[in-house]
């Protein structure tokens, strides 16, 4: 048989349901917030890796495949994150010294990628 509540009973598991789903929605916007932050962070670092490509294909000169290639060969060979190593080539165009371990392991990767 059908239990029938009153609507003063109902209140509470009417209420337990609300901060339920309110829950859900926090952790959901958090989430979203999350995954925003790091799209942005990665258009930004992508617009960084773009310019510095650009640069390497146009000293090297070779193609954007080649360009990123060595990129990653200088990233890994200097244990440095590739945005990282993109945004030391791109500062030189404002007279900041290349550092010095980007500086060993570049003619190093471009004799790599001439092979």
């Amino acid at each position: 048989m059908h239990q029938v509540t009153t609507p003063r009973e109902e209140q509470p598991m009417v209420t337990a349901v609300a901060l339920a789903g309110d829950a859900a929605l926090a952790v959901e916007v958090l989430e979203l917030r999350a995954q925003n932050e790091q799209l942005s962070r990665a258009l930004k670092s992508r617009a960084v890796i773009d310019q510095a490509r650009g640069m390497v294909m146009a000293l090297a000169p070779c193609s954007s495949e080649r360009a990123w290639d060595l990129l990653v060969d200088v990233s890994q060979h200097c244990n440095v994150k590739l945005r990282n190593v993109a945004a030391a080539l791109v500062a030189t165009t404002q007279d900041e010294p290349l550092p010095e371990q980007i500086q060993r392991e570049l003619p190093g990767a471009l004799r790599r990628l001439r092979r």
